[in-house]
C-alpha cells in the first residue's frame, strides 16, 4: 500500500512553473531525513544525494522529477476586479470552464474560470472551440480589494483536493506530483546503492524541461532516469493503438517521447529488473510530448544512458488527472531495484 496521505499533501501544496516554493519547502522537508545531503541549485533544483557504498570510480545516476504543475500567470486586472491570465504550461481550454482556482497574491484567493454564458453566445460561438484567451477569473470581490491583495504576475494553479476512487486517486497535479511522491519513496526504502545517486526535484519542466538541463549539466551523470505521467487513454472511444498505456496495467518503461529515444540498453535493463523482480510493466512510446528525461540524457558533457519510469494517467492536462494506486506502487519498486542494480549490469553491448 501506498502512502496516500503523504501523496495528497504533494499533489495538493501550490507550485506553478517558476514559483515552485511550497512544494520545494515540503520537499525538502521529507527528503532530507532519506538521504546524505540536500542542495538547492540557483534556478531551484532540490538535489537529493544519496552516497555509493562501492563506488571507485565515482559514478552518478540522476533520477529526475518534476515539482511544477501547470498553471497560470495574472497578466491584467479590469476595472471590474476581473483577472486575465497567460498559461505555464499546456492546457486543453474545454477543460476549465466554470473551475475553481487558487490566486497566490498576498494572500490566497479563491476563483471561479469565467466565459460568456452559453445562453447569450451565437451558434457560431457554440460551435466553435474555446481558446483560453475567452476566459476571465473572477475573485468575487472589487477592483480596489482585488489591488490590494493581487499584482500582475501572481501565480495561479487549480483548486482540486485528492481524493480516492477505486484503486485509483484522483486530484489535480498527479502530473507529475505522482513523480515527487515516487522518488522520495524510493529513497526511503534504497539501503543498498553501489554508485551514487543524485534524486534531483526539477523546475519549470512544464515551460521546457528548464531544470533538468540546468541539473544534468552540474551532475553530469552517467546514467540517467526520468520519472513522468504520460498519457493512459484507455477510456471509451480509444482504439487500441492510441491508448499509449493502461490504468492498472503496472508501471511503463519509456522506449521513446517526443523528446527522446531511450538509450536501448537501459530500456532492456529495466525490463530486465521489472521481470527479474515480478514488478507488472507495460511499454511506453508517447509521440507527443517531451520529459526531464532529455536533459538528462543530453545536458551532461559526455551525454548519460537514459530512459524513464512512466505513469499511466488518465485525464493529463485536465483539471484533475488519475493514477492507479498499484502502478504507483510498481513504479517505487521498480525505480528502488533499478538503482540498487545498476552497477552490476554489463552496458557494454
Amino acid at each position: 500500500m501506498i502512502n496516500v496521505s503523504l501523496l495528497k499533501d504533494i499533489c495538493e501544496e501550490a507550485g506553478a512553473p517558476g514559483f515552485e516554493k511550497r512544494i520545494r519547502d515540503l520537499v525538502i522537508k521529507e527528503v532530507s531525513p532519506l538521504v546524505d545531503e540536500v542542495n538547492v541549485d540557483n534556478l531551484g533544483n532540490v538535489y537529493a544525494v544519496k552516497k555509493g557504498k562501492n563506488n571507485p570510480d565515482g559514478k552518478k545516476v540522476m533520477v529526475a522529477a518534476h515539482m511544477d504543475e501547470i498553471g497560470f500567470i495574472v497578466t491584467h486586472i479590469d476595472k471590474e476586479g476581473y483577472l486575465r491570465f497567460h498559461t505555464l504550461g499546456g492546457f486543453d481550454p474545454k477543460t476549465l470552464t466554470a473551475q475553481r482556482v487558487i490566486v497566490h497574491g498576498k494572500k490566497d484567493f479563491i476563483g471561479v474560470m469565467g466565459t460568456k454564458p452559453i445562453h447569450v453566445m451565437s451558434q457560431e460561438e457554440r460551435n466553435k472551440n474555446p481558446k483560453t484567451t475567452d476566459y476571465f477569473i473572477d475573485l468575487g470581490l472589487s477592483k480596489e480589494e482585488v489591488e490590494q491583495y493581487i499584482s500582475i504576475g501572481d501565480p495561479i494553479t487549480r483548486e482540486r483536493s485528492l481524493v480516492e476512487m477505486g484503486n485509483s486517486v484522483n486530484c489535480k497535479s498527479i502530473d507529475n506530483r505522482v513523480s515527487v511522491f515516487i522518488l522520495i519513496e524510493a529513497l526511503r526504502e534504497l539501503k543498498d546503492n553501489d554508485i551514487d545517486v543524485y534524486g534531483v526535484f526539477t523546475v519549470q519542466e512544464e515551460v521546457g524541461i528548464r531544470g533538468a538541463n540546468v541539473a544534468a549539466h552540474n551532475i553530469n551523470p552517467d546514467f540517467g532516469i526520468g520519472l513522468d505521467t504520460t498519457i493512459a487513454y484507455d477510456s471509451p472511444g480509444a482504439a487500441e493503438h492510441e491508448k499509449v498505456t493502461k490504468l492498472g496495467g503496472g508501471t511503463a518503461i519509456k522506449v521513446m517521447d517526443a523528446s527522446t529515444i531511450c538509450d536501448y540498453r537501459m530500456v532492456e535493463f529495466m525490463k530486465k529488473v521489472a521481470d527479474k523482480n515480478e514488478i507488472k510493466w507495460q511499454p511506453e512510446i508517447l509521440t507527443a510530448g517531451g520529459t526531464d528525461t532529455a536533459g538528462l540524457q543530453r545536458m551532461g558533457k559526455k551525454g548519460a544512458i537514459s530512459g524513464a519510469i512512466s505513469i499511466p494517467t488518465r485525464y493529463l492536462h485536465q483539471v484533475i488527472e488519475m493514477a492507479n494506486k498499484d502502478d504507483i506502487g510498481d513504479s517505487i519498486k521498480l525505480l528502488k531495484f533499478c538503482l540498487e542494480e545498476i552497477n552490476n549490469h554489463d552496458w557494454s553491448h
